[in-house]
């Protein structure tokens, strides 16, 4: 499965939002990346057990379930996170992208991608569907969760 789509940050015909920065939206995507906790709730524990120039690598557990993955930084660009297959996990990735088409617009890009070859993502199509709509509602909810950081001074009190 490979799907993507866009999430609008700045909105310069929308005054009822703030405008957040590249280096919010950046610093923003990687404290998800470093603490995890503070944007998916059911997550139990998470730590960091390497970390190199160009990112670092993690270990997630839900209840019973670990998650191994490798997080790459392309500072101030994109957020890359890689899964390995292990168990019953299939290999696949996510990378949030920050675009800035304009000075006043700012755009965030979730690509996922697994890897399931053709057959299998026929058979699993509505599943696939739901996929999409929770990795949707959970990335709305990454944006949100960057704008109440900024509102509290959060992300800028992270850059300095």
């Amino acid at each position: 499965m490979k799907f993507e789509h866009l999430i609008e940050v700045n909105d310069p015909l929308n005054p009822l939002i703030d405008a957040l920065s590249v280096e919010q939206v950046w610093r923003g995507l990687v404290l998800r990346a470093e603490s995890p906790k503070l944007f998916v709730p059911h997550l139990d524990e998470s730590q960091i057990d390497e970390r190199s120039a160009s990112g670092f690598r993690r270990r997630l557990r839900y209840g019973e379930l670990v998650v191994e993955d490798r997080v790459e930084l392309e500072p101030m660009r994109s957020v890359r996170y890689k899964v390995a297959a292990q168990q019953d996990i299939a290999e696949s990735s996510l990378t949030m992208t920050i675009e800035q088409p304009t000075e006043d617009t700012l755009f965030v890009r979730f690509q996922y991608e697994d890897s399931h070859d053709a057959a299998t993502d026929e058979a699993n199509a509505m599943y696939d569907e739901f996929r999409r709509s929770a990795y949707v509602e959970s990335d709305i909810d990454t944006i949100g969760m960057l704008r109440e950081l900024a509102r509290e001074g959060r992300l800028d009190a992270l850059l300095n």
